[in-house]
């Protein structure tokens, strides 16, 4: 009932010692808090969330338009309510290495598991876009060591996301991913791979977890777990999928009531109103009202 009993600082631990196992973990991305129950439901590892996807959420471009607010409330609504450990897109720190640093312990506050920072300039842009830009790269480790240095658990994840790729090709963004570890990143992002190969080059790279972003209509092709796994990518993320398949049937159910003036044709799509009540647990809720309004009012 309520909220996830893990607390955040167990699923922070029990993540880490998941990920340094090696296995490939698959963290779809949550639009909301009920996704993010659902996406536990059906068994995966844990939940993304993107920061594409809070912009959208606000009818906002992914420009780095959000505030840490925004971002750090938004996380705390969709991770409490999983027992999963949930990774949270940071963008650039919001702001200086400072910023950089009250970013992470908010995040830690609203118990996230981890959050990845990037190296575009400030504001950034969707990573799957033309003409980005990257700082250079001692801006870009000053991110990483001030979230390194910040953070109050050890467990908290600190990964660092490269665009470099896009900008100066793939050498510079094996040269760009051992200097962020260096630098004490805990896990790598390397942002717009166009091939299973250019994973593999950073896998080589670096001696830490590598994270693959599988969104759709983007540079990278829509690769398989098993095919990301064969070349040792260790998180895979699809962090819109949710959103774009649940706004595609919210516009075509619109169609449909504007041809057809209701939606009895739609209600096989539909989540039944049985599997939402199992999925928010509203049994528990029942059981809770009965324990503490347990008495009758009698007539004097």
């Amino acid at each position: 009932m309520l909220y996830s009993n893990t607390p955040a600082h167990e699923k922070r631990r029990l993540f880490r010692e998941r990920l340094a196992t090696g296995e490939l973990l698959r963290f779809p991305g949550a639009f909301n808090p009920l996704s993010a129950r659902l996406i536990e439901q059906k068994g995966f590892e844990g939940v993304y969330i993107s920061g594409a996807v809070l912009s959208a959420d606000l009818g906002l471009p992914d420009i780095g338009l959000t505030t840490l607010t925004e971002v750090a409330g938004r996380g705390q609504q969709i991770a409490r309510m999983t027992d999963l450990p949930a990774i949270i897109d940071a963008d650039t720190g919001f702001g200086e290495p400072m910023n950089v640093a009250r970013t992470i312990q908010t995040l830690e506050d609203a118990g996230l598991a981890g959050a990845h920072i990037e190296d575009q300039i400030n504001p950034k842009r969707c990573g799957h876009l033309d003409g980005k830009a990257v700082v250079d790269e001692q801006t870009a480790l000053k991110r990483i060591r001030a979230a390194v240095d910040a953070r109050r658990d050890e467990n908290f994840l600190i990964m660092a996301r490269t665009d470099i790729a896009a900008v100066e090709g793939l050498s510079a963004a094996k040269d760009r991913a051992k200097a962020l570890v260096d630098a004490g990143a805990d896990a790598i992002f390397p942002e717009a791979m166009r091939s299973l190969e250019e994973f593999a080059a950073i896998r080589d790279a670096v001696d830490v977890p590598i994270l693959a972003n599988m969104t759709e209509f983007g540079k990278s092709d829509l690769f398989s777990v098993d095919q990301l796994r064969d070349v040792g990518v260790n998180i895979v993320i699809w962090p819109v999928s949710l959103l774009r398949i649940a706004m595609g049937a919210a516009g075509r159910a619109l169609d449909t009531l504007n041809e057809e003036g209701h939606l009895t044709s739609k209600l096989g799509e539909m989540q039944h109103r049985a599997d939402l009540y199992d999925l928010i647990d509203y049994e528990s809720y029942n059981h809770f009202d009965s324990g503490v309004f347990n008495f009758t009012v009698t007539k004097g």
